[in-house]
């Protein structure tokens, strides 16, 4: 079992435990470097681990799949199978498809890769009901700190939220920027700044050589790190891809291309926009939020000093609003309540930064980089619960703030510290 002293908890692993206990295979999937093979391999006292990252490995399963599944499971007497890299073989997906089609039992195998090795609508639509799939992300605040799971989501939908159950730690801006600049790759962030940020953009490089092969052959690699480097400036921003075709010149299709290997790898989110069913009204572009903030940084070298008075105080902003939709993002499979997460603004420019919709009830999340909040911070969120779309259903709303103190500004609207993300919350 995992030596709790040596490696950082991950919320995550309550979540594998059952998927094991539920499901025949198991496919962790996420970011290289996160710790998704740390996990597996000193999360089990049993079982057996290969990776394709050897190439002996990989070419002895795709040239006989079945075979060699079939020889490495033989003597593991109900141990699970787990292969790591399983994105890098094709033919993986549909040997393992033939052997829990003849054998039902459990947590027979758990594989972990950087993409999702089952993309193919066959095969997933075959294997619906064997496997299910769990995304391990870069560590979250709270992990970092060695807290519990962070259920704001669940605090914030309930009927009346109630500020005496939040405890949150005071913590200062330059705190708060250094969490952001250091991102959460775990073996990366303790790590001085200069080889901190020399290290993420040589993981970038890594991913655009390596990992990108293993979904699309790409000729040149220039268009890709120039789509990069401009979704690193539009992060928490709707996109203008016409604009952005002309920036890096490429065709349209080329970049929808790019972004989707991009979103396959985890590097980027999308966060849809959120409709009434008003119409015209609303804007309906998606957001694009960057998955970890210590590698935008790096890509925009910037440093403890970036966000000062005289260098580029706005463009924390952005990054904040990032950083806090990736940590409501990686918490919300472990919430009480199923939730999904969109943006939305209306064409006469109110927005709402993250809209938690749980079906009966919606919760609004503004962001502001400052240490000081007013009543004027709540205007859209209070508008979309009173005199919006947002006024047939029950609504929270929070302005998550830089400062250090929980206030109520009436109407079931909040301001919180971004630390409460990783505070006490008394349920």
């Amino acid at each position: 079992m995992i030596d709790t002293d040596t490696f950082l908890t991950r919320h995550l692993i309550p979540e594998l435990h059952d998927a094991l206990l539920s499901a025949r295979i198991v496919n962790l999937i996420g970011p290289r470097q996160v710790g998704k093979t740390t996990l597996v391999r000193d999360l089990f006292d049993r079982g057996k681990f290969i990776t394709l990252d050897d190439s002996a490995t990989l070419e002895a399963i795709n040239a006989d799949p079945i075979g060699q599944l079939q020889t490495l499971i033989a003597d593991l007497d109900g141990a699970p199978l787990i292969i790591d890299g399983a994105q890098r073989s094709p033919r993986l997906s549909l040997a393992v498809k033939r052997i829990v089609d003849t054998d039902r039992r459990k947590g027979q195998f758990v594989f972990t890769g950087s993409s999702n090795v089952f993309t193919t609508a066959n095969v997933a639509d075959s294997l619906a009901g064997r496997m299910r799939t769990l995304k391990l992300w870069p560590l979250t605040a709270a992990e970092c700190v060695r807290q519990p799971v962070s259920h704001l989501i669940d605090w914030v939908l309930q009927d009346a939220p109630n500020l005496k159950q939040i405890t949150a730690s005071p913590t200062q801006r330059a705190e708060y920027v250094d969490l952001i600049l250091r991102g959460g790759f775990p073996e990366i962030r303790n790590l001085e700044l200069r080889s901190r940020q020399r290290q993420y953009r040589d993981y970038l490089d890594a991913i655009i050589d390596r990992d990108v092969a293993d979904i699309i052959r790409i000729r040149k690699t220039d268009a890709l790190r120039r789509l990069i480097d401009q979704m690193a400036v539009r992060t928490g921003q709707e996109l203008n891809i016409a604009g952005l075709c002309k920036l890096i010149q490429v065709r349209r299709e080329t970049v929808e291309q790019y972004l989707d290997v991009l979103l396959r790898l985890s590097m980027l989110n999308q966060l849809g926009a959120w409709s009434s069913g008003e119409g015209k009204r609303e804007i309906k572009n998606a957001k694009f939020h960057f998955v970890d903030s210590g590698i935008l940084c790096a890509l925009r070298r910037f440093g403890e000093n970036a966000f000062d008075i005289g260098a580029q105080p706005e463009a924390l902003g952005s990054l904040l609003e990032s950083y806090l939709f990736n940590e409501l993002l990686r918490s919300m499979p472990l919430q009480s309540k199923d939730v999904r997460l969109y943006h939305w603004r209306s064409a006469d420019k109110r927005e709402i930064d993250i809209l938690i919709d749980a079906g009966d009830r919606l919760a609004g999340i503004e962001i502001k980089a400052a240490a000081s909040v007013s009543s004027d911070d709540f205007r859209h969120l209070k508008w979309f619960s009173t005199d919006g779309p947002g006024r047939n259903r029950s609504f929270s709303g929070i302005v998550f703030y830089l400062g250090e103190n929980t206030l109520s500004f009436g109407d079931n609207c909040f301001a919180l510290p971004v630390s409460a993300l990783w505070g006490e919350i008394d349920r």
